[in-house]
């Protein structure tokens, strides 16, 4: 299984921390974002290769970073150098399959979201429904709905629906930016992309997908911490120097 981490974004509403430097390497009690993700996710024993998808202006950063690690960590360079012109995660993670010529299950993570619980729940939830799956979360706050991916699911944690930033939220069910693709559907992101499925939002691959094939979505058993602007990054290395895994 390979993880593919998006960490192509600018990060502007972090100026002046990440004017220069990618929010991802940024540090939260101890580690960096990044190091944090991967050394829950490398307990489980199941990944081979974890791929960085960067922009150019940060890439050398993300290189340096992963130099000495103990996992094989291959960092692709997206070439985008400003917020005008980044390819949207879809196309990135389109990107990063055509650039190494992946055809494996694919868990594809942001990298700059924490959660106060292991991700190895999520694989082996999706490892059992042998599905394409997501997460979701009960978000009671419109204000959030109204700028994140909002899922319907039926009994049985399928997702009927899927939306991106909608104005009337169908739904209280947030889906954070944490997927697990089969290898079959890992295929199928650029036919989702020719086809005109929105780019910008990871959420929205899944939003297309959903409505080809099954995909289940695992309610989170704990809090994800968005880190998005200089208040919310104070607030997640106070509340994350708390959280031991």
């Amino acid at each position: 299984m390979k993880c593919l981490i998006l960490a192509a974004g600018y990060a502007t509403r972090l100026y002046p921390l990440t004017e220069n430097f990618p929010k991802p390497l940024l540090d939260v009690n101890g580690k960096t974002i990044l190091d944090w993700l991967l050394d829950d996710i490398e307990n489980i024993g199941m990944v081979d290769e974890y791929v960085v998808i960067s922009n150019h202006r940060f890439s050398d950063y993300f290189k340096k970073w992963s130099e000495g690690k103990h996992m094989k960590i291959t960092v692709v360079d997206d070439g985008t150098s400003t917020n005008e012109n980044r390819l949207g995660a879809v196309r990135d993670i389109q990107f990063a399959i055509d650039t190494l010529g992946l055809k494996d299950d694919m868990l594809v993570i942001a990298g700059d979201n924490l959660l106060d619980f292991s991700l190895i729940r999520f694989i082996e939830y999706a490892r059992r429904k042998n599905t394409t799956c997501i997460m979701r979360y009960y978000e009671k706050n419109i204000k959030r709905l109204l700028k994140s991916g909002v899922v319907t699911v039926d009994e049985g944690d399928r997702v009927i629906d899927m939306t991106e930033k909608s104005p009337d939220p169908s739904t209280n069910w947030c889906c954070p930016p944490f997927y697990y693709y089969t290898k079959n559907d890992a295929a199928l992101v650029k036919e989702g992309i020719e086809s005109g499925c929105g780019v910008d939002a990871p959420g929205s691959y899944i939003a297309w997908l959903c409505k080809k094939t099954v995909v289940h979505a695992m309610e989170m058993p704990g809090k994800r911490y968005d880190i998005g602007n200089l208040e919310s990054y104070e607030a997640v290395c106070k509340e994350y120097s708390g959280i031991v895994r």
